[in-house]
């Protein structure tokens, strides 16, 4: 009885070959962007387009899928802003040296640009997320450190949280010049994201303090 050939391997399981349509997607976003129809994602990415549809009913679904995969949020975050068992500098160091390792990634930083310029939903959704969970609780762990009195009005807010953006895209920028124009980064970046840190507790308190001329800042801070 004849031995029957050989076969090529075992068929990719469906989950598998979803993940793998969604690490191709990745890279494809990351390097051009999201234009293009399904048709020329599918071709890009390997795969035809009927088989992209079998996972992913539209190119919507699929980006949708790349943005959780790509901006994974870490809970421990929010819970490390609002621990006061431990100094504020502290927990500002330990949160954005864990979070520059998330998001200095090439892919992370390339959709996340690609996503402003063409879909602005990734990013709104994104920042929105960013600004209720760490912009908003940073800023009240440093009123609280420094008996700073809240903003008493909606512009007197925005010019607050202003100030945290400056730290925030201090770290980020980092991603942009390495992935985006291809310039030299500090090699030790925990190191810079303390220095960034220090230089915004040792601002942004005084500058608070002229935002609200009634508050008395503490000669003694309470980092």
């Amino acid at each position: 009885m004849a031995t029957p050939p050989a076969t090529s391997g075992r068929r990719m399981l469906p989950e598998d070959r979803e993940q793998q349509i969604v690490e191709k997607a990745i890279e494809h976003f990351a390097t051009h962007g999201f234009s293009g129809s399904t048709r020329e994602l599918a071709k890009q990415i390997g795969v035809t387009q009927p088989l992209l549809y079998r996972y992913f009913p539209s190119k919507e679904a699929l980006i949708d899928r790349v943005y959780n995969e790509i901006y994974r949020w870490d809970p421990q975050w929010e819970s490390l802003i609002a621990d006061r068992s431990i100094p504020l500098q502290e927990r500002l160091c330990t949160l954005y040296k864990a979070y520059s390792r998330v998001i200095l990634q090439r892919e992370w930083i390339r959709t996340f640009i690609f996503a402003g310029l063409t879909r602005q939903g990734i990013n709104t959704r994104y920042l929105d997320k960013l600004r209720e969970r760490v912009f908003s609780p940073v800023m009240r762990e440093l009123r609280a450190a420094y008996d700073i009195p809240a903003p008493k009005t909606r512009a007197a807010q925005e010019a607050e949280l202003e100030l945290i953006w400056s730290l925030h895209a201090s770290i980020f920028y980092i991603g942009m010049r390495r992935w985006v124009y291809g310039l030299p980064v500090p090699k030790d970046l925990d190191a810079h994201v303390e220095r960034q840190v220090d230089a915004f507790l040792n601002g942004t308190p005084a500058v608070l303090q002229k935002m609200a001329p009634g508050a008395a800042l503490n000669g003694q801070r309470k980092r």
